[in-house]
């Protein structure tokens, strides 16, 4: 079953505020197998402030607890692997071998991020003057905004999500219309089933105590 998919947004999933919804068709029959919310100005202002207020819970959460973290979700991933695959290949006609690779490898993409967010160093810079120190120390800024593109919708925006996350960032997600002809009429690849159980998978791994800030849907 391929269920109407949702926002995702400040950890609870619900229409877009408009109520609009775009088709999602099966592209081997062209039949229409769901729907997915059409966001607009409205919720990506909600994502935008949700992902202000989960970046500043995040920031302070350690590199070491941070990577624990989304190990867990690359465990996550990996383990619902097949069902992840029968629903990229049923949205957007992907080959089923070549869906769960993506799949398995987004969850390598995770780990790996994971692993290099706990060496993000910095570094002592000679001074000038004696009895000077100088360092240099990397910080998160703030929130990112990914964009990402429909035909890998798992790895881009595992990529993206990814590093952000690593380094204390949070992330909103969006991505371009698809164009290619008979392809599901998605606005963007995250709206996907695919990618609502992958993101439902990673938003599992978080701990109560992180407020959700992603953008993306069910």
């Amino acid at each position: 079953m391929y269920p109407n998919t949702q926002l995702l947004i400040d950890g609870k999933w619900g229409p877009a505020a408009s109520g609009r919804t775009i088709p999602v068709l099966n592209p081997a029959t062209e039949e229409q197998i769901g729907t997915v919310a059409h966001a607009g100005t409205e919720d990506l202002d909600r994502a935008l402030a949700a992902a202000r207020k989960g970046f500043e819970a995040w920031r302070k959460v350690s590199p070491y607890d941070r990577a624990k973290v989304m190990r867990k979700a690359a465990d996550l991933m990996r383990a619902r692997a097949d069902d992840i695959a029968r629903l990229m290949t049923l949205e957007q006609g992907k080959p089923l071998a070549q869906s769960r690779i993506e799949a398995m490898l987004a969850g390598d993409i995770i780990e790996w991020f994971a692993e290099e967010g706990r060496r993000t160093y910095g570094r002592v810079v000679p001074a000038r003057m004696p009895n000077v120190h100088q360092l240099v120390l990397k910080e998160p800024v703030g929130p990112v905004a990914a964009f990402t593109p429909w035909n890998f919708p798992i790895n881009q925006i595992v990529r993206k999500a990814s590093a952000a996350l690593a380094t204390a960032a949070r992330s909103s997600r969006s991505a371009p219309r698809r164009r290619r002809p008979r392809r599901p009429r998605c606005s963007r690849p995250s709206s996907t089933r695919a990618c609502r159980t992958a993101w439902s998978t990673w938003s599992m791994a978080f701990p109560r105590r992180y407020p959700s800030t992603s953008s993306t849907t069910r």
